[in-house]
This record gives structure tokens, sequence and C-alpha cells, in this order.
């Protein structure tokens, strides 16, 4: 029954399925409902069971492919970010707050981070796109917006 083991999904799995299934939830749901108000018996509950097992086990694919999807995608998002960052490394303009964090700013990427931090945050488009990992190209991304600035 590890089908039914749902603690390994985040917050984003869910969402991501319950807005691709949403129409399928519903009619489940009113169905629930009208049998819930309708049947006074045992038998209620066994429809009810196989409703929420036949719902659980219909998704047309499984949470594991949703996450899966999610994986994906900010995978290509960060990809296209390091892309961008070479293309638009001399128009990027970097900025030094008074905490020690740093900006560098392109016309569709920004990265923040911390001197001597090993991570920076990216944001493409204005949508935060999670943390990457300061490599070489992203050493020299900052260090090419330190000296352009």
């Amino acid at each position: 029954m590890d089908f039914l083991d749902f603690s390994a999904y985040d917050f984003e799995t869910w969402q991501t399925f319950l807005k691709d299934k949403w129409l399928i939830i519903a009619i489940a749901l009113l169905v629930l409902i009208f049998i819930i108000r309708l049947v006074k018996t045992v038998v209620k509950w066994l429809l009810v069971a196989v409703i929420v097992i036949g719902l659980i086990l219909y998704s047309g694919y499984s949470l594991d492919d949703v996450k899966q999807l999610g994986t994906n995608v900010t995978t290509t998002l960060k990809q296209e970010a390091v892309e961008l960052m070479v293309a638009g490394a001399k128009d990027a303009v970097y900025e030094v707050n008074k905490d020690g964090s740093f900006i560098v700013k392109t016309k569709l990427l920004e990265l923040k981070g911390k001197a001597g931090e090993k991570q920076v945050t990216v944001s493409l488009r204005g949508i935060e796109i999670g943390k990457l990992d300061i490599d070489d190209t992203i050493k020299k991304f900052i260090e090419q917006a330190k000296n352009s600035s």
C-alpha cells in the first residue's frame, strides 16, 4: 500500500495535482454528498470508500509524476537563468547593501546573496526560482557586474 503514503509530497505537488484534477474531485465530492444524504445504510459507506479509492487510483498520472514535472520546470528555469547571465553580463548592475549583501540586476534576472556564502537567490523575470550554487559562471557574472558598475 505504498501508493497511499503521501508524506513525501510537498505543498506545490498537491497544489499542481488539485489544479489539474479539480473537476474530477468536484464531481466525486458531489456524488459523495448525494450518497451520504440519500443512502442511510452500511452500503453508503462502501460506496463512499469505493469512490474515494477510485479517485485516488484514477488521477491519470501519479503524484510522483507531478513532483518530477515540477523538478523539471525548476531545472529548466535555472538553466535559462544561467544562459541569461552569460548573455546579459555586460548590462548587469552590481549593488552592495549596508548589511554586506549584494544584488546583481539585469533586465530579466536578479541575483541576491552575501559575500562569502556559497549560494545566491535567483529571480527570473521577477519570480524567485530558487538558489543556485556559486560556480565559475556565476562568479564571472558577478565580477563582470562589479567591474561595469
